[in-house]
C-alpha cells in the first residue's frame, strides 16, 4: 500500500544532483518541485548554490522544468528570473503536471528525473506517472500553512517504508 510513496533515491539536497550522475542514469530533464526543493517557501529569491546549480545544468544541456502545485503568478515570481520553464497548478500526486512535461518537451517518461521534498505529492505522483524520483530534505525546517498536514501523514509513512525498506536512507549521489 506504501509503496507508492517510496521513493527511487533519497538525496539531502537538489544540488548534491549532477549532470554526470543524471546522464549515467539515463535522464534527460529534470522536474522539480518548488518550495522547499528549489527554494525555501519563505525566500523566492534562491541562493547562490541555486543559481550555479542551475548553470551547471544548462551548460550539460539539462532542462530543469519546476512542476508545482502553485499558482502560475507564484511560480512565475520565483523562477522567471532564473530563466527556468515551469506547470503550474500540477495537481501532484495525480498525473496531470507530468502528463503536460512529457508532451510539452517530447521527452519519455524513463528519461524525466522528479526531485521534491514531500512524499505525499511529488513522490507518490511521480510514482503514480511512472516516473523515477528522489526525494530530497526540505530546504527549511518550516513549511506554509497547507503543507503541515501532509508532513504529519509524512512522518508515519517514512516510519513505515524504513522499516520496509531498510536500503531507504540519505545518500549524496544517485549513484551510491
Amino acid at each position: 500500500m506504501f509503496l507508492k510513496y517510496k521513493p527511487t533515491w533519497m538525496i539531502e539536497a537538489i544540488y548534491d544532483i549532477t549532470p554526470e550522475q543524471l546522464k549515467k542514469q539515463g535522464i534527460e530533464a529534470v522536474l522539480t518541485d518548488l518550495d522547499n526543493t528549489l527554494i525555501a517557501w519563505n525566500n523566492p529569491d534562491g541562493t547562490p548554490e541555486l543559481l550555479q546549480w542551475i548553470e551547471t545544468m544548462k551548460e550539460a544541456d539539462i532542462p530543469v522544468i519546476v512542476v508545482s502545485n502553485n499558482k502560475a503568478s507564484r511560480i512565475d515570481r520565483a523562477v522567471t528570473h532564473l530563466g527556468l520553464e515551469y506547470v503550474s497548478r500540477a495537481m501532484k500526486p495525480f498525473q496531470k503536471g507530468f502528463n503536460e512535461v512529457e508532451k510539452r518537451y517530447n521527452l519519455p517518461k524513463d528519461k524525466l528525473l522528479m526531485v521534491g521534498d514531500q512524499l505525499m505529492t511529488d513522490i507518490k505522483g511521480a510514482n503514480n506517472a511512472g516516473i523515477k524520483n528522489v526525494l530530497v530534505k526540505p530546504i527549511v525546517e518550516t513549511d506554509a500553512w497547507n503543507t503541515k498536514f501532509n508532513r504529519a501523514m509524512e512522518k508515519r509513512i517514512k516510519n513505515y517504508l524504513h522499516k520496509k525498506h531498510p536500503d531507504m536512507k540519505w545518500r549524496k549521489s544517485l549513484n551510491d
